[in-house]
């Protein structure tokens, strides 16, 4: 079925900025950098009560993070939730928060990495999500994040989005079309078998992941894999796996090799994406149909526009 598109934003919206994981521990200037930014385009923004709260790993405890995504989600003049950063903890809450005002007035979640669990979870539920940068890439040197930040307003105010990049030699050719789903490979596989597992069926899978080595890739796509999601898969879409570590025994291969040993060999198969843990990070509208075409020359990724 269609997904709900959640309105884009418009100037004079407001934006709530929360913390749904990782602590925020002296990230308080960068996090006023990113509200500058959104104010930059017209927007008002509040802060979660709790979002600078202190509970060792995390933004405060759980009641405290969910109190703040739940404020944000039932607010009727806060047009979008902007995760503040990542890290671990959003599947410890999603369970707490009560969507029923969000089904009925969708805004738009925002954020990657940890964020994956909101995006799993409102696939489920048919809302589109935006995977794209957070309140801490405002850390970046600004000529680094140029492109992370004019794709994000982009796809925050409604504008068409479409990408061209190099092909890389290990892509494998071809064209589809599909519901795009996906984020990080740790927390596709922390989903599986609970109620904000996703289906990609005849859609296409977007994958990045940061700080793991070989094996536990290797050993999260099997997850994934035994578990159906690669049975009627259209194409793929590999972003940044960044940051691998070594291991002590060599693993053999290139993670390219690694995930094409995996993943159908008769799909298109698109590596180096520029999304995910480094700072060229493109935003890319989850849930929303996409047409997909790979050659020997460039790979080209074009969002329906809504």
């Amino acid at each position: 079925m269609k997904l709900i598109t959640p309105p884009y934003l418009q100037k004079g919206d407001t934006i709530a900025i929360v913390a749904p994981a990782g602590i925020l521990k002296n990230k308080k200037p960068v996090i006023d950098k990113a509200k500058e930014l959104a104010e930059s385009w017209g927007l008002h923004v509040v802060y979660g009560k709790n979002l600078f709260s202190q509970n060792y790993h995390f933004a405060g405890t759980d009641e405290q993070r969910a109190h703040d995504f739940q404020e944000a989600l039932d607010n009727p003049n806060i047009k979008a939730i902007w995760a503040g950063r990542g890290g671990y903890g959003s599947v410890r809450i999603l369970d707490k928060l009560d969507y029923s005002k969000f089904l009925k007035h969708p805004k738009w979640i925002i954020g990657y990495s940890d964020i994956t669990a909101f995006h799993c979870h409102m696939n489920t539920l048919h809302v589109e999500t935006l995977h794209a940068m957070m309140g801490t890439s405002m850390a970046a040197e600004p000529e680094k994040i140029v492109e992370t930040i004019a794709s994000f307003k982009k796809a925050l105010f409604g504008e068409n989005l479409c990408y061209t990049i190099p092909s890389s030699k290990y892509n494998r050719m071809g064209k589809a079309k599909g519901e795009l789903v996906g984020g990080n490979i740790a927390l596709l596989a922390s989903m599986l078998g609970s109620r904000s597992q996703i289906s990609t069926d005849s859609k296409i899978l977007f994958i990045e992941d940061v700080g793991e080595y070989k094996y536990s890739i290797d050993r999260m796509l099997y997850s994934l894999k035994r578990a159906g999601y690669f049975d009627n898969v259209k194409g793929i879409i590999v972003g940044d796996i960044s940051r691998i570590k070594k291991n002590s025994t060599p693993w053999g291969s290139t993670i390219e090799e690694l995930i094409l040993a995996i993943v159908p060999k008769n799909i298109p198969v698109v590596f180096h994406f520029p999304a995910g843990h480094e700072d060229d990070n493109r935003a890319l509208i989850l849930g929303r149909k996409i047409k997909l075409k790979v050659d020997n020359k460039e790979a080209t990724i074009t969002f329906k526009q809504e």
